[in-house]
């Protein structure tokens, strides 16, 4: 088996646990893999803005030519692989996999429907019908279409084609867990990462935070990245003490900066793409060690729903209320165990466990 495309496992480590859960089932698994260079703000702001399209071709063109130097070089040495996994934001890229693979048995990560993410964030009208019409394109070059929930699984034109794949965490998440030491301050400590996106929820959460403060919690929050609802955010916490602001932190700093925190903070909206997905941040949140508060949706309830703490969407005086629980060292303990139970439900080789067996009904490897 091969992956193939243009994703970035360092930016995205979605691929990386697909990768590393096939190799512990024993499949041999085969990297053609030359990186965009692009994050997903930066693809969606590019199909959104025809004007940046040049820039988005060029390098998709550099990197196609030197994957078809992969591929034939690995063709001389190997033979035609009989399954051909195209990794995350691999909407153009599995084209040319369909193209060079016609034989092949073609797995796509469909992880964020492109028309969906850009309504989610603003676009409307002519953008997102393009933009659902490359998705459909997309699914359609593939055999299998991994998504990550049920939801986005119905959303596929061919339900029956979907095979839903939790998100998982890379095992370094797992480790950065293991080894952070309790801080022994006597406060409860938050950490929010993200895009600061409409499905996020990050307004809700600020107020939570703010509120929760004034009612007399001692939080600090760490907030990382930027994005469209970030001035707002940073203006409903002006003034609220124990709050650092973060614009970026390198991805590889990521796991110990959250495994430092007693609490990650997932999502928080009630906007339909928020109501659909359990975002990256709640299984690497888990995996490091952290108690995990997020929104209770069907998706999350379903995936982790006994291991995190759940408050109803786009509700700031729940997350507050909760907040203020957790400040509690007994309540915080209970929650750490409960977090404990499910950390071994989100490792590489579990969550990969339907795609396997899908594979091997269809005698692929």
């Amino acid at each position: 088996m091969i992956t193939f495309g243009t994703y970035d496992a360092a930016r995205h480590p979605r691929t990386a646990v697909l990768v590393a859960g096939l190799r512990a089932h024993g499949i041999k698994v085969t990297e053609l893999n030359r990186p965009l260079g692009l994050s997903t703000a930066e693809r969606v702001r590019m199909l959104q803005q025809p004007w940046r399209l040049p820039v988005l071709a060029a390098r998709l063109l550099r990197c196609w030519a030197a994957l078809v130097g992969d591929a034939v070089r690995h063709r001389r040495a190997e033979g035609r692989p009989e399954a051909v996994l195209v990794g995350y934001l691999g909407h153009f890229d599995v084209l040319l996999a369909r193209l060079l693979y016609p034989r092949s048995t073609v797995v796509l990560d469909h992880l964020v429907f492109a028309g969906d993410t850009a309504a989610d964030r603003g676009a409307a009208g002519l953008r997102v019908r393009l933009l659902t019409g490359l998705d459909r394109l997309a699914v359609a070059c593939a055999d299998i279409v991994v998504t990550d929930t049920d939801e986005h699984r119905r959303m596929l034109p061919d339900p029956d084609k979907g095979v839903v794949v939790l998100v998982g965490a890379p095992d370094e998440w797992r480790t950065a867990g293991e080894s952070s030491a309790p801080s022994g301050e006597h406060h409860l400590s938050g950490v929010f990462f993200g895009l600061y996106t409409p499905l996020q929820g990050a307004p809700v959460l600020a107020e939570a935070v703010r509120d929760a403060v004034a009612a007399g919690a001692s939080l600090r929050v760490t907030m990382v990245g930027a994005g469209q609802d970030l001035p707002r955010t940073r203006e409903i916490l002006a003034g609220t003490p124990g709050v650092a602001w973060h614009d970026w932190v390198e991805p590889g700093e990521l796991p110990a900066l959250v495994a430092a925190h007693d609490v990650c903070l997932g999502i928080f909206s009630d906007t339909p793409k928020g109501l659909r997905v359990v975002p990256n941040k709640v299984y690497q949140g888990l995996a490091a060690g952290c108690v995990v508060v997020t929104s209770d949706t069907p998706p999350q309830r379903r995936a982790l729903g006994e291991h995190v703490e759940l408050v109803p969407p786009a509700d700031a005086a729940a997350l507050a209320a909760g907040l203020v629980r957790l400040g509690d060292p007994a309540a915080l303990a209970a929650a750490r165990e409960r977090a404990a139970r499910g950390r071994d439900r989100i490792r590489p080789q579990v969550v990969v466990e339907p795609l396997v067996a899908e594979l091997r009904r269809r005698d692929v490897s």
